[in-house]
């Protein structure tokens, strides 16, 4: 529960930015839009960060070793510094040939190269944060990051709210205001991790050893979710050209299939912390136990929210749109997402048991054959002749019971078997 709360309190940080910046105008809220789009990208291909040092602590905690514990949360910490002051300098560069690819009026385009060069500032903080969750989860502490994350969009609002309005700064405001409280939260897990690591006399000093080794696992896990990242984006694409009133209905259940998968991805987030720690015991019977008590969490949570999507897929539209059009089809894609949503949790959870595993290498290809699988069933929809709501059906079909479908067979597969079961502070 702690970690559904902080994994929903982080994307209301964009929800605020949208709601005061909306109030500026039209230009302004499409180019924070288009800004934020661009930023919220290169941090999600970094969510490896607290992917990767979950399971490393998490491990070693399990073994007894406290103190590598903490050295291993602090090569996370710094490897996140070094990332986001590379990924900030490299923005410089960036942001007007990426600004110039994308098709938006030049207004939208310079209030997006204001929010994204002033939002540069705060990137470091952004990974240093995502590294800190990731190590406090390790040592098996959820409620924290839950009382940092609420405390830090409390404090996003505020500053947003002066320096937009009091201050006069337009979008640069709402840019340097969602910085201070990424700073601020990122000062408040360092003050906390370096608390732990006085007393066991862990060295705050680089790890050059320790860095490299959570860089190497973390690049398997990023091009996990690159393959994650390029699987949505088709299917965005391949809704473009199934008309305006199909992309806006896929649109929106897309909105709430994510924001069912943050009660899902607090299930997988539980079993990466609680896997890790028992490997690291040696325990293996209850790292198994504990696989498919999570598993039929994951099934039931999935089944509650599909019964839930079904439910209010014919009135839910109205709360969106007054087309008629859109709500029919948001109302077709709603009951195919329904029906993969059990399957929806057992893929999220065994997702989150292989990341506690340490099993990265394993889940990155893994994704790459999944995403070979899915393309060609997105291909199958864009060329083919359905329309209106059974168009949008199909392509819903596609993603929420053929990809899934696919992730679950490679998932289970591998859950199955003993290739995973590593124990050890360490996976060799």
């Amino acid at each position: 529960m702690p970690a559904f709360g902080a994994l929903v309190a982080e994307p209301l940080f964009l929800l605020a930015d949208s709601a005061i910046v909306g109030h500026l105008g039209v230009d302004q809220l499409a180019g924070m839009g288009l800004a934020t789009t661009l930023l919220q990208t290169a941090v999600g291909l970094m969510v490896f960060l607290a992917y990767a040092t979950t399971p490393a602590v998490a491990r070693l905690l399990g073994a007894g070793r406290l103190e590598d514990a903490l050295r291993a949360g602090i090569d996370g910490l710094w490897l996140a510094l070094l990332l986001g002051a590379a990924l900030a300098a490299a923005g410089l560069w960036l942001v007007d040939p990426l600004l110039g690819a994308a098709a938006a009026d030049p207004a939208v385009r310079a209030f997006a190269g204001e929010y994204l060069r002033w939002s540069l500032a705060g990137l470091p903080a952004m990974l240093l944060v995502l590294a800190a969750t990731g190590v406090l989860r390790g040592l098996q502490d959820t409620r924290t990051p839950l009382v940092v994350a609420v405390a830090g969009f409390t404090l996003n609002i505020a500053l947003n709210w002066l320096l937009v309005y009091g201050a006069g700064l337009s979008v640069a405001g709402s840019a340097i205001g969602t910085d201070l409280a990424q700073w601020s939260m990122a000062a408040v897990y360092l003050v906390i991790v370096l608390k732990a690591a006085r007393p066991a006399r862990v060295r705050l000093v680089p790890d050059w050893r320790g860095i490299r080794a959570a860089a190497a696992v973390g690049s398997w896990l990023m091009l996990r979710t690159l393959s994650l990242r390029v699987a949505i984006l088709a299917t965005v694409l391949v809704a473009t050209g199934l008309g305006a009133v199909n992309l806006a209905a896929h649109q929106l259940a897309m909105t709430v299939f994510t924001f069912f998968a943050f009660a899902l991805d607090a299930l997988a987030i539980a079993a990466q912390a609680l896997l890790g720690k028992e490997l690291g015991a040696g325990d293996l019977p209850r790292a198994r136990l504990l696989t498919r008590t999570m598993v039929r969490w994951g099934v039931g949570f999935g089944a509650a929210t599909g019964v839930l999507a079904a439910a209010v897929s014919p009135v839910l539209g109205y709360l969106f749109t007054n087309d008629d059009a859109v709500r029919s089809a948001l109302a077709a894609a709603l009951l195919v997402l329904a029906a993969g949503q059990p399957l929806a949790g057992y893929v999220f959870v065994l997702d989150g048991v292989l990341i506690g595993a340490g099993d990265a290498r394993y889940l990155a290809l893994a994704g790459v054959a999944n995403l070979a699988v899915y393309l060609p069933l997105l291909a199958l929809v864009a060329f083919s002749s359905a329309a209106g709501p059974a168009a949008v059906a199909l392509l819903w079909a596609a993603f929420a019971l053929g990809y899934l479908a696919s992730r679950g067979v490679t998932l289970g597969l591998r859950a199955r078997s003993d290739r995973w079961l590593v124990a050890g502070a360490r996976r060799l």
